[in-house]
């Protein structure tokens, strides 16, 4: 007779109770650990039969990376997870399927899948819309491929240029991250999870800002900073987006490493919060209990600390959720009610992704969602809508399309391999051939067949676009110059010459992002300083000493600290890392044919000694008292939060509030006029900030509660309309309880957090009361 937990029309609960009161304890500790994709298969390619016989035969949780961690096309590997879907089912003793997860952080990380623009510039379009278009796209190209989660989004706010995972976030305020996280979430997972992909919210929590910087050291956060601030986005996405799984981050928090937290991974996410979903190490994190932070004297309190905290799943392969965790129960570490949870857990999650039914994909049909036409235009428009103009003096951009000898200059303007994030394909690639080449620093069998890979998608250079855009009375000239590290000065001369001749110059500099030591920006790339590296400072400054007006786009994954270009350069770029179609985006912005809009998601510092610098400080915050100033520098950043202009002008007027006073349990309507009084089309990045001027405890001084992108033809206009609640007020007393209280508040809106249009203020009127499971997290915005 057929057991209930293969009938899908027992309820779910059914299922996992009877296929756990089946299972072995071999097959339950099988479910919580992974096993590398490359692992099962023969020279990196072919699924190997006997390999899998080997690792998976009671079965296994998860398989790692499939497309992320081989050279395998979209086909291919769809095929190998299928195969490696047969096994299970007709060579394990309970058929149970796995779970294959993913990298997502810009794109599905693999061959062939569409690359958008790196996080932190999609945060920098300012329209949550984007982020829920990708996360779809993702979906499709995942799912089509055979893959169930994504280890995306990240969720941390990060307010340290210094750390080199910055360019993986949506910047330095909760508000931008929680609305770009939910929204992406909401893509990625779908209306149903049979059709869906698991997102997983991490770095739980605080992971960036990080001492001094550097990746895995630990944070200082007091308490209600890390609750109104660094919380604040996963609580948004686990109670409003139903967030499926979390990733705790590698660091610790007051001496406890966030993998052995019980308060963070059980009492906060699942008592509090109700969060229902699976929470996954990082990976080789619950070894690093014992190796790196020294909390667990073996591989096996490792594992017993780790289930304790409410970790449900090994990544990224089978190491102390294997034999230490046989040991930690034989000897009484872990009991088997804490093991049943979690393999519950994990079991919910793959009878809710429709595994048991349907655990095969379409090989015919996966290539008919990857990189088409559709997939490329939503790219196009988020590289568009990313790039930000930091500084246009004398109207030198747009630059004319005709009659122009124009140089470009700089390492970043002829290579298609800058303009990717770290979480792009062939930077993982390049990982896994430095982990190979380095004698697998973390014992990872890496196959000898791995090869580097640049051109993963049709990509062209910035140089080309620039070059597509021309008339043949144009001439373009070319020059290297420098690289993006080093001291060789022997192209120095030549981009000098070019630039001297030329009408107008485009500098292209920055960063190559990665996790190889070749990198200046990526995951455990960090930085003690902020300012151009290498020669490519003096390559931008000898180039406008030639007198030619002169363009510097910034391709990079971090805000730079250049106060001396930010003043003599009469035109700024900032262009992050813009995916497969960024060259043509920033062309696009160069020439005119588009009006840029983009708006910075974190405040660009004016030099590293003033990090951590950033628009929400406290009153007392923010300068140095009595004077203002350091002795050596302004106080002031180089660029603030929100800052980005645009080729035309826009006005605000008519402030209007629907009422003085609103009750703590109210909403406030909040309204005023846009208009476009410039020549021609653009967007407008409308902002509204709040001021709680009377509290029980200090507040910042600005806070981001909306924000609207609004196209406007010219000496267009719209009325925009936020809906404000009350609750959106809250922060956390005293006590430590979230309370909206009585008193005045002071409203803003502007085109940044620095240029404000209009303000008001508003009084919240009743008695103090205490909100837990009714928080507000979004302010809808209404545009006529």
């Amino acid at each position: 007779m057929k057991e209930s937990y293969l009938d899908p029309a027992t309820p779910i609960s059914h299922r996992v109770q009877n296929l756990i009161s089946l299972m072995t304890i071999e097959e339950k500790i099988s479910q919580m650990s992974a096993v590398w994709s490359y692992e099962v298969l023969d020279e990196g390619r072919s699924f190997s039969f006997d390999k899998a016989s080997q690792l998976l035969r009671v079965g296994v949780g998860q398989i790692t990376r499939i497309g992320g961690a081989t050279n395998l096309g979209p086909t291919e590997t769809a095929q190998v997870a299928n195969e490696i879907q047969s096994f299970l089912i007709n060579h394990t003793r309970l058929k149970i399927p796995a779970m294959i997860h993913e990298e997502s952080c810009s794109g599905y990380m693999a061959k062939g899948a569409t690359c958008f623009p790196q996080s932190i510039g999609i945060a920098s379009t300012f329209e949550a819309d984007i982020a829920f278009r990708i996360g779809e796209i993702i979906r499709q190209q995942m799912r089509s491929a055979g893959a169930h989660q994504a280890l995306a989004p990240l969720l941390d706010v990060t307010r340290d240029p210094r750390w080199g995972r910055v360019e993986e976030t949506f910047g330095e305020d909760p508000y931008l991250v929680a609305q770009m996280g939910m929204k992406y979430v909401e893509g990625l997972q779908g209306d149903d999870l049979r059709d869906g992909v698991i997102a997983t919210g991490k770095h739980f929590v605080g992971y960036g800002v990080s001492e001094g910087g550097m990746n895995w050291a630990p944070s200082h956060i007091a308490e209600r900073e890390l609750h109104e601030v660094y919380l604040h986005p996963f609580e948004a996405v686990v109670r409003k987006s139903h967030l499926y799984a979390i990733m705790p981050g590698y660091h610790e928090l007051d001496g406890i490493p966030c993998h052995n937290s019980k308060y963070l991974l059980t009492d906060l996410l699942r008592h509090q919060w109700g969060f229902d979903g699976i929470v996954v190490s990082d990976y080789f994190a619950v070894n690093m209990l014992h190796e790196y932070h020294h909390v667990a004297p073996d591989k096996k309190h490792a594992a017993k600390f780790a289930v304790e905290a409410g970790v449900d799943v090994e990544l990224p392969s089978r190491d102390i959720y294997g034999e230490a965790l046989w040991q930690a129960l034989d000897q009484g570490l872990i009991t088997m009610d804490a093991m049943d949870q979690i393999v519950s857990r994990i079991l919910t999650m793959k009878f809710q992704l429709g595994l048991f039914e349907t655990p095969y994909v379409d090989v015919v049909k996966t290539l008919n969602v990857f990189d088409q036409t559709p997939q490329r235009q939503i790219a196009y428009e988020a590289a568009q809508k990313s790039i930000i103009l930091l500084k246009n003096e004398h109207s030198l951009l747009p630059i004319a399309k005709s009659s122009q000898k124009i140089a470009v200059i700089g390492p970043n303007a002829d290579t298609i391999r800058n303009m990717i994030g770290d979480y792009a394909y062939p930077c993982h690639i390049e990982s896994l051939l430095e982990m190979r080449d380095q004698e697998n620093v973390f014992e990872t069998p890496v196959p000898d067949d791995v090869q580097v890979v640049d051109q993963f998608v049709p990509m062209i250079s910035i140089l080309e676009a620039i070059r597509s855009k021309v008339t043949d009375e144009s001439q373009i000239h070319y020059a290297k110059g420098c690289d993006i590290q080093g001291l060789d000065e022997t192209g120095m001369q030549e981009a000098v010459q070019l630039a001297k001749n030329a009408d107008v110059a485009i500098v292209v500099v920055g960063d190559r992002a990665g996790l190889t030591d070749g990198c200046t920006t990526g995951e455990s790339r960090d930085r003690a300083t902020l300012n151009l590296l290498g020669l490519q400072e003096q390559l931008v400054k000898s180039v406008m000493e030639t007198g030619t007006p002169t363009i510097v786009v910034l391709v990079s994954g971090r805000p730079l600290s250049i106060p001396f270009i930010a003043s003599h350069a009469p035109a700024i770029v900032q262009a992050w890392l813009p995916g497969e179609e960024g060259a043509m985006a920033i062309a696009d912005v160069l020439f005119g044919d588009y009006n840029p809009a983009g708006r910075l998601p974190i405040t660009v510092p004016r030099s590293v000694g003033q990090v951590p610098v950033y628009y929400a400080h406290k009153p007392s915050g923010g300068r140095s008292h009595w004077k203002g100033e350091y002795v050596d520098e302004s106080n002031l950043p180089l660029f603030v939060f929100g800052h980005g202009l645009s080729y035309t002008k826009f006005d605000y007027t008519d402030l209007q509030f629907s009422s003085d006073k609103v009750d703590v349990h109210g909403t406030l309507e909040i309204s005023c006029r846009v208009q476009n009084v410039g020549q021609i089309a653009g967007d407008e990045v409308v902002q509204l900030y709040i001021q709680d001027l009377e509290a029980d405890v200090t507040r910042p001084v600005q806070e981001l509660r909306g924000f609207c992108r609004v196209h406007l033809e010219p000496m267009q206009s719209q009325q925009v309309t936020f809906s404000l609640s009350s609750h959106q007020l809250g922060f956390y007393n005293r006590n430590m309880e979230f309370v909206i209280e009585p008193g005045d508040v002071k409203v803003s809106i502007g085109s940044s957090s620095a240029d404000i249009r209009l303000e008001g203020i508003y009084s919240l009127t009743g008695e103090t009361v205490c909100i837990v499971e009714d928080k507000v997290f979004t302010t809808p915005v209404h545009v006529q």
